[in-house]
């Protein structure tokens, strides 16, 4: 990524950060490899609601908590299920999903979509949708 001053007062958006290599690592999901690692460190998994920023633990509702009953996963049903095209609602719902349908069966079943979907390119990011809106709790 670029630096994410234009100047000493004026910031530059998301998208005109990423370059052409930070792009292709994007699209391709390549960036989501180094999370391997901490799979391996058994810090992770390989499906499970995916980690999100520390800053939000205060703002989950007792049902949105019940996403960290489980490891979370480099790939979840929320990724499989529509990824950065759904809302924050969606995504917890989808995560609460997983939780209470817990099985091998299911993580193959998302490991199987996570590959079709790599491979079709559906709902991944694009640089036009470089990141999406931060969450501020409940009260969206």
């Amino acid at each position: 990524m670029k630096d994410p001053k234009k100047n000493e007062s004026e910031l530059i958006n998301q998208e005109q950060r990423i370059t052409k290599v930070g792009a292709i690592i994007r699209k391709t999901s390549l960036d989501e490899l180094l999370q391997l690692v901490n799979v391996l460190k058994g810090d992770m998994s390989l499906i499970g609601p995916r980690p999100l920023l520390i800053e939000y633990l205060p703002l989950y509702n007792e049902e949105q908590a019940r996403r960290h009953l489980v490891k979370p996963g480099i790939t979840g049903w929320a990724q499989v299920n529509g990824r950065t095209a759904i809302s924050w609602q969606e995504k917890f719902e989808h995560d609460v999903w997983y939780v209470d349908h817990l099985s091998f069966k299911n993580d193959v079943r998302i490991l199987l979509k996570t590959v079709q979907k790599l491979f079709n390119r559906e709902a991944m990011s694009s640089i036009e949708q470089a990141s999406f809106a931060l969450w501020d709790g409940n009260n969206q």
